[in-house]
């Protein structure tokens, strides 16, 4: 079985290449899904959380306002927030890959925006970049969020470029102008073909 790791920024195409490594068999982890389990489900987690930040739920369910408002403009506490669900999200992670190696899945994708930044690059056997032209990203962003062109344009200069995904990972998918949807599926099924048969 395949891990691999796919990253890239917001409006490059992820969701389509995914649907490609899905049709192939493949098991999908969503990084930040399992972070937004974890919130309710692990109440070791949200001791940990507590602890560090104080009264930062109500009951099971997180306040993220009042967590954002703590961590968000202070660097020291985004890191000790990283570093808290950074662990259990790792943990949760190894536990579904090896949930899918014993169902016999012939691959799991790894969808995390910070894949490269955390723990989960450990765990794959290689790394793929989903990359897009910035302008192209900005019109999938405010087509799909219904946002102006100024936010997304401010929610795209807010992630690294292209550039620097395709300079550390593996591979690169990159989706085009005239690429559709269904062009755009299947280059990316192809080239998760040549993965999961490349030893």
């Amino acid at each position: 079985m395949k891990v691999i790791g796919i990253t890239g920024p917001t409006g490059a195409g992820k969701t389509t290449a995914l649907g490609a490594l899905t049709a192939l068999g493949g098991v999908l982890i969503d990084a930040d899904a399992v972070y937004h389990d974890l919130t309710v489900s692990s109440q070791r987690m949200r001791e940990e959380l507590i602890s560090r930040f104080g009264p930062v739920y109500h009951g099971t369910v997180l306040d993220r306002k009042k967590l954002g408002a703590v961590v968000f403009q202070n660097e020291a506490a985004l890191a000790d927030l990283n570093a808290i669900t950074h662990k259990y999200v790792a943990q949760e992670t190894q536990r579904r890959i090896s949930e899918a190696r014993a169902a016999g899945a012939p691959a799991v994708g790894i969808d995390a925006i910070a894949l490269l930044e955390s723990a989960l690059v450990d765990y794959c056997d290689c790394t793929l970049a989903i990359t897009a032209p910035e302008e192209l990203r900005v019109k999938r962003i405010m087509a799909r969020e219904g946002i102006s062109e100024d936010y997304a344009r401010m929610r795209v200069a807010a992630q690294k470029p292209s550039a620097w995904f395709q300079e550390h990972c593996d591979y690169t998918l990159e989706s085009t102008e005239a690429d559709t949807v269904e062009t755009f599926a299947q280059r990316a099924r192809a080239l998760f073909q040549r993965i999961l048969e490349e030893t």
